[in-house]
């Protein structure tokens, strides 16, 4: 099952004792576990902290730029690299050039041509707080420089450069990581909105912009993909960046694309003093620029513009994340220089996640692959942050009792990172509103749900439950899986509802005969699920455990950390993976792992759960189930 290169899972060196590799992540609370009596520990802690958050922040950067499909939340990614900014601020030792402060953006894929920037595409140092921005104003005045500032929109999209000689657009080309972009010429010229010959246009221009979908556009687009049966773009951000870098330029240039240029990055044939000078400039070349920008003279009067242009974001046609004050004299610029990722001139503000009321109309609950009941509240559709939103997760019972819901219930909705739809409030409530009240039995199969001990969760512990059943295969047949070509939701809801897999295992049993029953299966996509199952036999253990859903250990698997397991523990764990969520009473262990003969005692099973629990680092996954005994519970 592995890899010639790869280190060996299972090496036996003892007849009872089995080593195998095991990683797993330890991000939680992992400061608050330092030593303040030993320097060295402390130092040792942080860097674990460091490596930690660097290997977080890097994996979401390659997801944001090369793949359009960041994994965090923009609040939970600027909260981690705050983090890891403040522990390199402490410990300076540990800063290193690959750090992702000390660099921008993500790498050049290798679907496009590589593109080597004349002047490096800088990020910008972010701030939350107004008080952030007076601190920036106070740098630059402690540089010697009497700024008068332009404050513009920032724009969501993907950053481009454009290049034309004598005013024709000769190439095209992503940020990347700032000094390396990928050539997006071709798609580029596809994009109606994008000028391809500019009038009375100096020797050689590059500019940079900002490359968006509109909100309109983006909504046609959602529509048409769920009509396909495809998975819609989560945001117009990741539509825009996923269509620019289509390898078909006639699927970018259907998709409506736009652009707002913002900077000029180089000039022959025409001098140029000011950023406002040249955004005006740009304007008359018939470049679209950024839609507002205004000159201030203190940041008091900066404040005051991002204010408005906060109050007015719900009227764009498009996807904003903040705003943007720059110093406006290009020779003041000069003086500052940058950092070796931001300008020192320049700062961008992020505002808090805009906020509408709507009315709850009701509560729909679901159980997702580990039996744990999720409500969602429906409500009356609201605009934010580009897209029409109608219902939003309320987590959990204890959550609903926190705001004491009631159907009816004046509601306040915000998008979390300007993504997630959540419920931050309650204005009013109806009167003589009753409190909600979440369902005792699963609505799936009808069986009792129950609270676990230490979960705040309901779930239902029937392991036949057929909600939980499609779920668990689902997943067990993603890409990070098993990775089961052919195996997605749609196919998996059929097999489940006739009644021909019941779990994971039932797919290796599935026949060419069942395939062909189902909906729009001929007999090649049959054979072609077939082999998928089959192959996936193949995958590595880390796969097959991340299938199972555990917690903690799957995808973290065989890096470098050596745990041993004796025997007994290894078959206690193979048995709960091949039947997660499953309640296995302690006289079922005994005589499944020790066999009937076994004169022993109940408590043996105690102590090697324990053991387990200790090793594997699953001591809130191994569950004891009260008066009863074990269950190995999925990450839920």
């Amino acid at each position: 099952m592995t890899s010639e290169s790869a280190a060996p899972l299972f090496i036996f060196t003892q007849p009872e004792v089995l080593w195998y590799t095991i990683a797993r992540e330890s991000r939680r609370g992992a400061l608050s576990r330092v030593r303040q009596e030993s320097g060295t520990v402390e130092l040792e802690q942080a860097k674990k902290r460091v490596e930690e958050l660097r290997a977080v922040i890097e994996k979401n950067n390659r997801l944001y730029y090369d793949q359009d499909a960041p994994e965090l939340e923009d609040f939970e990614y600027d909260a981690l690299t705050r983090e890891l900014k403040e522990l390199e601020a402490q410990y300076p030792e540990l800063v290193t050039a690959a750090s992702p402060t000390q660099h921008v953006g993500g790498t050049p894929s290798g679907r496009f041509a590589k593109v080597t920037h004349a002047v490096k595409m800088e990020s910008l140092l972010d701030a939350f707080s107004y008080d952030e921005l007076r601190d920036f104003d106070r740098r630059v005045r402690d540089a010697g420089i009497e700024p008068e500032y332009v404050v513009e929109i920032k724009i969501d999209g993907l950053s481009c450069s454009l290049e034309y000689e004598n005013g024709e657009l000769v190439r095209a080309s992503t940020r990347g990581d700032g000094v390396v972009g990928e050539d997006v010429t071709a798609n580029v010229r596809a994009i109606k909105k994008i000028p391809k010959k500019l009038k009375n246009a100096p020797e050689f221009l590059e500019v940079r912009g900002e490359v968006y979908m509109p909100h309109e556009a983006f909504q046609h687009l959602c529509a048409e993909q769920e009509l396909q049966g495809a998975a819609p773009f989560k945001n117009p951000r990741n539509a825009a960046a996923g269509s620019l870098r289509q390898k078909d330029a006639k699927i970018t240039g259907s998709r409506g694309l736009s652009i707002f240029v913002f900077n000029v990055q180089q000039v022959r044939g025409k001098e140029l003093t000011t950023h406002a000078e040249s955004l005006d400039y740009l304007k008359s070349l018939g470049l679209p620029v950024s839609p507002r920008y205004h000159i201030v003279h203190d940041i008091e009067d900066a404040i005051k513009e991002i204010e408005q242009i906060g109050q007015n974001r719900s009227k764009l046609d498009f996807d904003m994340d903040g705003a943007v004050i720059k110093v406006n004299h290009f020779d003041q610029r000069d003086l500052m220089g940058s950092t070796n990722k931001f300008p020192r001139w320049a700062i961008a503000f992020k505002y808090p996640p805009e906020v509408k009321e709507t009315t709850l109309r009701s509560i729909e609950v679901a159980v997702g692959r580990t039996g744990v009941l999720t409500p969602t509240a429906c409500f009356d559709p609201v605009f934010l942050a580009g897209t029409t939103v109608a219902r939003a997760t309320l987590h959990n019972e204890d959550f609903i009792r926190q705001f004491g819901l009631c159907i009816g219930d004046t509601i306040q909705v915000r998008k979390a990172g300007d993504i997630i739809p959540e419920v931050i409030g309650v204005v009013h409530h109806p009167e003589n509103a009753e409190p909600y009240r979440m369902p005792t039995a699963c609505p799936s199969c009808g069986a009792p749900v129950v609270h676990l001990e230490d979960e705040a969760a309901l779930r239902c512990v029937n392991p036949e439950c057929p909600a939980q059943s499609l779920r668990n295969i689902i997943h067990f047949a993603s890409r990070d899986a098993m990775d089961i070509d052919g195996l997605g939701t749609a196919v998996a809801t059929q097999l489940v509802e006739k009644d021909l897999v019941h779990s994971a295992a039932d797919l290796y049993d599935l026949t060419l005969e069942q395939l062909l029953t189902l909906e729009k299966f001929k007999e090649k996509s049959a054979t072609n699920l077939l082999h998928a199952i089959e192959n996936s036999k193949q995958n590595n253990l880390d796969k097959l455990l991340f299938g199972f859903g555990i917690r903690n250990i799957g995808d973290m698997l065989s890096r470098d950390g050596v745990l041993t397991l004796t025997l007994k523990e290894y078959e206690l764990l193979h048995l709960m993976l091949e039947h997660p969520m499953q309640v296995f009473t302690r006289d079922r262990l005994l005589s499944s792992i020790w066999g009937y003969e076994f004169d022993g005692e109940s408590r043996t099973v105690d102590v090697h759960i324990n053991r387990l629990r200790r090793k594997l680092g699953l001591e809130n996954d191994i569950q004891t189930v009260y008066k009863v005994g074990y269950r190995l519970n999925s990450a839920s």
